[in-house]
């Protein structure tokens, strides 16, 4: 914005126009939508699929291990009561993540026996693995308590859709992923 200054000599002369700093609105960071972070890390939990696939294909590691995750499962209930939060409901939700993270597991496995796609050149271990699938599984756990309101409402479908969305346009997900996304997350809303 300009505005009128007197000339030094405080006469009437010609004006003098001085631009005058105006405070700025600076602009809001887009919100991030609820249950974002939620599902990034639903997400990442998912991406480890393809880690997983490698250490275990043409290995005696199947797919399939109940003991395992039984062992994850066992693990957040227990966690989930420090948080506050209802053992059998993180048990759920933790099913939703190993099953999504089975699905991508069998889509790989059966890509990389037609030959459609190539199996990874590097093997990881499932030592090394697992160890990230837990820090996931503890940051996921933690993320269920912060959210746990607004995943009792009406609007929470809405909301962990929009969120689901957000994440996977972000990650750019291959269409298994996000398939194994959209699996991981069904139990996410109480309300229904």
């Amino acid at each position: 914005m300009l505005c009128r200054v007197p000339n030094s000599s405080g006469s009437t002369g010609p004006a003098t126009y001085q631009a005058q700093a105006q405070p700025r609105t600076p602009l809001a960071a887009p919100a991030q939508p609820v249950l974002q972070r939620l599902v990034e890390l639903a997400a990442a939990r998912v991406l480890l699929a393809d880690q997983v696939a490698a250490a275990k294909y043409g290995t005696d590691s199947p797919i399939d291990d109940p003991s395992r995750e039984q062992q994850v499962l066992d693990a957040m209930a227990q966690e989930a009561r420090g948080l506050e939060l209802d053992p059998a409901e993180a048990t759920t939700v933790f099913k939703d993540q190993i099953e999504a993270n089975k699905l991508v597991q069998r889509q790989l496995f059966r890509a990389w026996d037609r030959g459609t796609a190539r199996p990874p050149a590097y093997r990881p271990t499932l030592a090394e693995i697992r160890p990230l699938i837990d820090s996931v599984n503890h940051r996921l756990l933690k993320e269920l308590s912060a959210t746990d309101a607004v995943r009792n409402t009406a609007r929470c479908a809405v909301r962990l859709a929009t969120a689901e969305q957000t994440v996977a346009r972000q990650l750019q997900l291959s269409p298994l992923h996000e398939t194994g996304l959209l699996r991981a997350l069904p139990s996410v809303c109480r309300a229904r």
